[in-house]
């Protein structure tokens, strides 16, 4: 088991609510997770992919509760909506925090009846596959980036050295926890049956799609853009579906966690900002199976090893927010002249520009395009490039080169 960066909010976020909902993508440790936490005081146990507990919590939810009492962990409880009314009245009536913690691995199912029902009772947690820092053991350190100074410090005291083989060794592998227990030998089957076993079944229970060879062709598009600009048309025309469609399906895979849909920064002081958002798989070993790259160094030699680069150090940064119990305040930014920002750390103070590049000694223009900032009303913090260098070095008064292996 890898000690989870969320662990310590989890425990923190529980003494204060009464209902705790973890979510994300199947397979990312969600129920591991909430185990680990419960060591020192047990929970009951139950799961809704078993058929007969689903079906007593769907037909007699008063029932269910009563044959698995607090505190409780209820896995997958998408599957019985019905669920979240009897849980009100239950802890409308005990007013103690912590009696139930939920997980659930389809936004879609989940929110309405949570935003509905549990409002202000409950608070929701999002879990992604393991970042690096829980690979390397630094789970308890990690912090949410942020290119400041101070944050480069710590990071510098914290970090491994990561070569070029390392990263994207990890990036070809993925980031989920049976997988990497398991080792690349397990690769090619954990994602065949993944896709088979929960992808294609999730997305059949909501669209109730009947042609699934579209909807793999669907995947491997939507994995063969990542990193870029979505163009619904395009993706459409590629797999020979309507834009309609296209924006359904990939509606469910954003919602599942499968997919994040970075948005341009907006401001009232520039008018000629890209609307379209950028599109990332959030785990680049599924993105890399599903566009068949058949090892790391195929896959870094090739022509994809930029955008999974930028994918997995967007990835890294989303985790390290999200496993702190914090929203990420991400954006990017691109105008009508191809000027490009990759990413934006928004914070209530300041935008600071971060660009993603695959080399190990930045030139200085590789934050040419950070200046193009100074329009947009808001103060710009001290920028990063993101890069192989062997340990952070300043570019410019304001900007640093940071190696990746500080995420």
């Amino acid at each position: 088991m890898y000690p989870r960066t969320l662990t310590q909010t989890l425990l923190t976020v529980s003494a204060a609510f009464p209902v705790l909902m973890v979510t994300g993508p199947r397979q990312v440790g969600k129920t591991t997770l909430l185990e680990m936490c419960a060591r020192d005081t047990p929970r009951n146990y139950v799961t809704l992919d078993d058929l007969d507990a689903r079906a007593l919590a769907q037909s007699d939810p008063a029932l269910f509760l009563q044959t698995w009492q607090t505190p409780v962990i209820i896995d997958e409880i998408q599957y019985a909506p019905q669920l979240f009314s009897a849980i009100k009245m239950q802890v409308d009536r005990d007013k103690s925090n912590g009696q139930f913690w939920l997980t659930g691995s389809q936004k879609f199912h989940l929110m309405r009846g949570i935003t509905e029902t549990l409002a202000g009772r409950v608070a929701i947690v999002d879990l992604l596959g393991l970042s690096q820092a829980e690979l390397q053991g630094r789970a308890d350190t990690s912090k949410p980036f942020v290119p400041t100074p101070e944050w480069i410090a710590y990071a510098r005291q914290q970090a491994q050295p990561q070569s070029l083989s390392d990263v994207f060794g990890r990036i070809w592998l993925g980031s989920y926890p049976r997988l990497n227990a398991q080792g690349a030998q397990a690769r090619d089957i954990f994602y065949r049956s993944y896709i088979q076993t929960y992808i294609q079944r999730d997305v059949q229970d909501v669209l109730k799609i009947s042609d699934q060879t579209a909807f793999n062709r669907f995947l491997t598009a939507v994995a063969a853009r990542t990193g870029q600009l979505l163009n619904y048309a395009s993706l459409a025309r590629a797999v020979d579906i309507d834009n309609k469609t296209a924006k359904a399906w990939l509606s469910v895979l954003e919602t599942s966690g499968l997919v994040y849909l970075l948005q341009p920064y907006h401001s009232n002081l520039t008018k000629r900002l890209v609307k379209a958002p950028k599109l990332y798989f959030l785990d680049t070993g599924l993105a890399a199976y599903l566009t068949r790259w058949p090892d790391a160094p195929s896959l870094e030699a090739g022509a994809m090893s930029g955008a999974m680069l930028e994918t997995w150090a967007v990835s890294e940064i989303i985790k390290s927010y999200w496993h702190n119990g914090q929203e990420a305040p991400l954006y990017f930014y691109r105008d009508t002249d191809q000027q490009e920002v990759d990413l934006l750390v928004d914070s209530a103070i300041a935008l600071y520009p971060v660009e993603i590049k695959k080399t190990a000694s930045p030139s200085h223009n590789a934050k040419r395009h950070f200046t193009i900032l100074d329009k947009l009303g808001k103060p710009v913090g001290p920028g990063a490039v993101l890069c192989f260098v062997e340990r952070d070095m300043p570019l410019s008064r304001d900007v640093t080169a940071l190696p990746l292996g500080y995420l």
